[in-house]
């Protein structure tokens, strides 16, 4: 069972990824702010990391630069998933590491597919 680390402080965004997510055969570990995400990945050790880009305590984009620097994460894929959809976002989030992005409101099967793909070991 391949584990996915969700970090996501918007609890309806998180509930419903979260259950969606299991119910399509993930293991499902939560984070409500990026610094928890950063610990939550190095803890746990994910197969891949879904970001959103504005969280509290420490943002999405910081949280992505921090576990790319360190070497036991530096390898785990993370799929930005933001409401930030204006021109350069894709980019911005790339440029902090992300392997990939996605945009809310969530296209759950839009997101099924980037998830596999990174899974699979493809790039965006």
């Amino acid at each position: 069972m391949k584990k996915l680390l969700l970090v996501e402080d918007n609890e309806m965004n998180r509930d419903m990824l979260s259950r969606r997510l299991a119910r399509r055969g993930y293991e499902i570990v939560v984070a409500t702010d990026g610094s928890q995400g950063v610990a939550e990945a190095t803890r746990h050790l994910p197969d891949l990391i879904i970001m959103a880009m504005s969280l509290p305590v420490l943002d999405g984009w910081e949280s992505t630069r921090a576990l790319k620097e360190q070497p036991e994460t530096r390898s785990i894929p993370v799929l930005a998933l933001t409401a930030h959809a204006m021109a350069g976002e894709r980019e911005r989030a790339l440029e902090a590491g992300c392997n990939d992005y996605d945009t809310k409101p969530v296209d759950f099967t839009r997101l099924l597919g980037k998830i596999e793909t990174l899974l699979s070991g493809s790039t965006a």
